[in-house]
């Protein structure tokens, strides 16, 4: 009830579905990606599955993605 009687302009939370099974609309796919690519270019670093996952964590917190495929839900 977050945005409960609020006006959608002034919602504080807005969810949007994407397209589950088609990785060319859903831009989650992008940021996945991004992820891999990192982990494969940093592959001498990982020694153990706890640093394939900081890895990855790396390459995507804290970050700003602008995929073409988000401006499809504008």
């Amino acid at each position: 009830t977050l945005n409960h009687a609020v006006d959608s302009s002034a919602w504080w939370v807005t969810c949007l579905l994407f397209a589950r099974n088609a990785p060319e609309q859903n831009p989650i796919e992008d940021i996945w990606l991004k992820g891999k690519q990192f982990i494969r270019k940093n592959w001498h670093l990982c020694d153990r599955f706890s640093s394939v996952k900081a890895l990855f964590l790396d390459a995507i917190q804290n970050r700003f993605f602008d995929f073409p495929k988000l401006h499809m839900y504008a």
